[in-house]
């Protein structure tokens, strides 16, 4: 008889909780000078190039850089001192050009440096250092097909005095080591902190102004489109992200109980919130960055690690999440995951968390491609021999299951207990025919609920 029993288990050193999405690798330096609260990290950023996939992780030292080996492991190659390298250092940023990095800092006396990482896997280089037009940068967007790079909330310096902050400044990086200015603005408002943009629309994220939204076909002239700066739940309008079709857009208000807004774009930029999303927003959590396939938003939800949504409805649902911060914590809301990066070839998930460093993650996108289950589906039905095939539970019930296959003769021949996750890929049975699939699992009051269905074997 053939039987199996599996229990699946999170990999990690504590108790991080997790559905549906599994921990593959982590890295932490508790060698780095700490911040406040013992923080460590900022933002990460991911690089693909001649077939090799690499992670950026921002720090209170610097940049650090690693390859993605094909065995899902961090393998460190470089490091970039920052120009400001101090316990006070909050905000890195990193951003790709070509085969360049562009990194920044928020605090102190800062700089623009750009990377070279045509050498990799084998080191990095700075190749510019420019501590006067960017001494302070909190966020960069680059629109690589028109060659733009727009540097959000910029704090200049003459003779190494800090000027008052502006807005946005946008450059031409035509010639990467030269940066061009070609704008500077939008008048009116304080501050830009994040941008998104694509085909010239520039999507501003402006804080308590809400969005708004330019055509920047000219840059040193853009056309005002749009201005979103009025809706439900709104808070500090923090960061967004464009789908790839271009039909969404989904964005967070970085305040305390605040909801992630899922939002439909029509063809004029004009933005219309569909439905929002939280993720205990009772105990005050916040989001903070997003980034969105045409199916799912990944957000970096600070205490409470990745979550995943299922934006396809018009209210998104949760479908999976990992804790990268499972400490206990009440006054401080804003210590977990900070940056989220999903665009990896090989769709592994890049999460860096301020305390506890930078997360490799994997979800399987594919399994939720199709619609919602109501209750159970299995599919490929029927499947071939000695292959796999998966079964899938609905959303909204306790991630734990038992499946065991009986055959015409009503003898088990597989059983698997599954945790952490309303899906599970199985092998086959060996041989062709007709099997009972049984899967059951405990309700709310803890009785068992089962569910039994006909699996094809050909």
């Amino acid at each position: 008889m053939w039987r199996y029993f599996v229990l699946l288990f999170p990999l990690c050193s504590f108790a991080q909780t997790n559905f549906n999405v599994q921990l593959l690798d982590q890295w932490t330096d508790d060698a780095l000078v700490p911040g406040f609260n013992d923080l460590r990290y900022s933002d990460c950023w991911g690089y693909t190039a001649n077939g090799e996939e690499y992670a950026m992780l921002g720090s209170t030292e610097g940049v650090h850089f690693f390859r993605i080996s094909e065995n899902d492991a961090f393998e460190p190659i470089d490091f970039v001192e920052g120009n400001y390298a101090h316990p006070s250092v909050v905000h890195r940023d990193i951003k790709t050009y070509q085969n360049y990095a562009f990194l920044v800092c928020d605090e102190g006396t800062s700089s623009l440096q750009i990377v070279d990482l045509q050498y990799l896997p084998d080191s990095v280089h700075v190749v510019y250092e420019n501590d006067s037009t960017f001494t302070r940068v909190h966020n960069l967007f680059i629109d690589e097909p028109n060659e733009l790079m727009y540097a959000c909330s910029v704090q200049p310096s003459v003779n190494g005095t800090l000027q008052p902050l502006i807005s946005m400044q946008v450059y031409s990086i035509s010639d990467v080591l030269n940066p061009v200015l070609m704008y500077v603005g939008p008048n009116g408002i304080p501050e830009v902190h994040d941008a998104y943009v694509r085909d010239n629309i520039a999507y501003l994220n402006c804080g308590f102004d809400g969005v708004r939204v330019y055509d920047f076909s000219d840059p040193a002239n853009p056309i005002f489109l749009q201005n979103f700066d009025f809706y439900q739940d709104q808070g500090y309008n923090h960061q967004g992200w464009l789908s790839p079709d271009g039909t969404k857009y989904v964005f967070a208000d970085e305040t305390n109980g605040s909801s992630v807004k899922s939002c439909s774009v029509n063809a004029n930029h004009e933005i219309d919130v569909r439905g929002r999303v939280s993720s205990n927003a009772q105990d005050g959590n916040v989001p903070h960055n997003v980034m969105i396939t045409n199916d799912f938003a990944f957000v970096a939800y600070y205490n409470e690690g990745l979550r995943v949504y299922d934006i396809r409805p018009q209210v998104p649902q949760e479908i999976a999440h990992f804790d990268t911060y499972p400490e206990d914590e009440e006054l401080f809301m804003m210590n977990g995951a900070w940056g989220v990066y999903s665009e990896l070839p090989s769709e592994r998930i890049l999460v860096s968390d301020r305390k506890n460093g930078l997360h490799l993650l994997e979800f399987d996108r594919e399994v939720f491609q199709s619609s919602e289950p109501d209750k159970i589906i299995c599919y490929p039905n029927p499947t071939l021999p000695s292959s796999t095939f998966t079964i899938r539970l609905e959303e909204d019930r306790e991630p734990s299951f038992l499946v065991e296959i009986h055959d015409t003769r009503g003898r088990e021949i597989y059983s698997t207990f599954v945790s952490n996750a309303n899906y599970a890929v199985l092998p086959s049975p060996q041989s062709a025919g007709i099997y009972s699939v049984r899967v059951s699992y405990p309700n709310e009051d803890q009785k068992e609920v089962a569910a039994t269905f006909r699996l094809a074997v050909f």
